[in-house]
């Protein structure tokens, strides 16, 4: 089966446009979706110049109308951006064998993204949850490889049953979880973990929660999120329900079929190639010795959003089940602009020693407190501190109507509404 592409045909070019005149042309005359490009300026104060003008526009870049990307994408987490995004960038600005980076890797849809289209994947997160998710869909097992793994796992073995999860969990997929840990954790201590162990814990792991029957759990919050204790039983009061029991391992094994629907003979080549020379990090993006400076050709990130999303709350109980205490992941949610610019510069200022002269970052980010804060002229002045030439901001937006409507969000009062990325420049050099 060949690759599904994301892009329709005839739209990209034959060779990477990185020059940004190019690119800016490119951006202009875009309508593969049906409307026309909106181009305006964003005007910035950014240090001692007068203001900065900055080239915006407004189309449907990437659309829930292009065709579906590849089914390893489909792993649930929260604020994470669709794989046409990074694939937007990765084409243009970027050629095979070059190297791709997330400084805010989260489930890895940049570095699985970069990973299909031959780049060389890096990534960074502080939370080791990401890694997790991410490195067990560099080098997939096949299902069967899965079912015979599972068939050797005992179910029952399990030495502690935190009983306040029983709000979740029938007591028997209770067990078949603290099984499945303890299984984990015993091969991790005795070296013997591998790529179907870590295969088969990140599925669990995404099958903890969720609100259908192809979860472990009860009714609950989407599978992005964990809810409290209390929290799951005034929900189990209020639905009048009680955790059925679930089978685990046929569960499990549903979602890899479903992770592996399109991941064919020529992916698994792509992700083996990339496998051989990925950097994975679990750290702090503001600083990454382990990345060579002048080694990355494109940086393509979502950053924690001012005040959004409580990442720690979210995971609780994944890190339960990776034996972590999730109060020990230094996770901080910022609720100050000038704190949340003053870390942005600092990562910014690090992306500029790993970039390569003339590198790119394309930084999606959102708009906060109900559209009052535009966290692009934050973006733009904290990267231009740091070095970092603005290039253009792009505003994609899937309901397009006008410019006004893509700037000032009339319909939702929290987090995102459009893509909107701010794309950066390393000096020449």
């Amino acid at each position: 089966m060949q690759q599904i592409s994301l892009f329709p045909s005839g739209s990209l070019k034959a060779t990477p446009l990185c020059e940004p005149e190019l690119l800016r042309r490119h951006l202009l005359q875009f309508s593969d979706f049906g409307t026309a490009t909106v181009a305006s300026n964003t005007r910035v104060a950014a240090g001692s110049c007068a203001a900065l003008d900055v080239p915006t526009y407004i189309n449907e870049f990437w659309t829930s109308k292009q065709r579906a990307a590849s089914s390893l994408h489909e792993l649930s987490y929260r604020a994470c951006f669709k794989p046409q995004l990074p694939g937007f960038f990765i084409e243009r600005l970027t050629e095979k064998g070059q190297t791709v980076y997330d400084p805010f890797m989260g489930r890895g849809t940049t570095v699985i993204q970069a990973s299909l289209m031959g780049r060389r994947p890096f990534g960074c997160d502080i939370n080791p949850l990401s890694n997790v998710f991410v490195k067990p869909r560099l080098s997939p097992p096949t299902p069967h490889q899965v079912t015979e793994r599972l068939s050797g796992i005992d179910l029952r073995d399990c030495d502690d049953m935190p009983e306040e999860l029983l709000v979740f969990y029938h007591p028997d997929t209770l067990r078949g979880i603290c099984a499945l840990k303890k299984y984990f954790l015993a091969r991790q201590q005795a070296g013997y973990f591998d790529d179907i162990d870590a295969w088969i814990q990140m599925v669990a792991l995404n099958r903890l929660t969720g609100h259908s029957p192809g979860f472990f759990s009860v009714y609950t919050m989407p599978p992005n999120q964990a809810v409290s204790v209390e929290s799951q039983r005034k929900i189990n009061r209020d639905r009048r329900q009680s955790p059925p029991e679930r089978d685990i391992a046929q569960i499990i094994l549903r979602k890899t079929k479903s992770l592996l629907s399109k991941c064919d003979l020529q992916a698994r080549e792509a992700l083996r190639a990339a496998c051989s020379s990925s950097l994975l990090l679990t750290a702090d993006s503001e600083s990454t010795p382990e990345i060579e400076s002048r080694s990355v050709h494109l940086a393509v990130t979502s950053p924690p959003f001012l005040d959004v999303v409580d990442y720690g709350s979210d995971n609780w109980l994944r890190c339960w089940f990776i034996g972590i205490d999730s109060r020990e992941v230094p996770i901080t949610i910022i609720k100050k602009l000038e704190d949340w610019c003053e870390k942005m510069e600092r990562v910014f200022r690090e992306l500029e020693r790993v970039l390569v002269p003339g590198g790119y970052v394309a930084f999606e980010v959102g708009e906060v407190r109900g559209g009052r804060v535009l966290l692009e002229e934050t973006v733009i002045r904290a990267a231009w501190a740091a070095g970092l030439e603005p290039v253009l901001v792009l505003i994609n937006s899937q309901k397009f109507t006008k410019t006004a409507n893509c700037w000032g969000v009339d319909n939702n009062s929290k987090g995102t509404n459009t893509n909107r990325i701010v794309l950066l420049r390393s000096a020449q050099g």
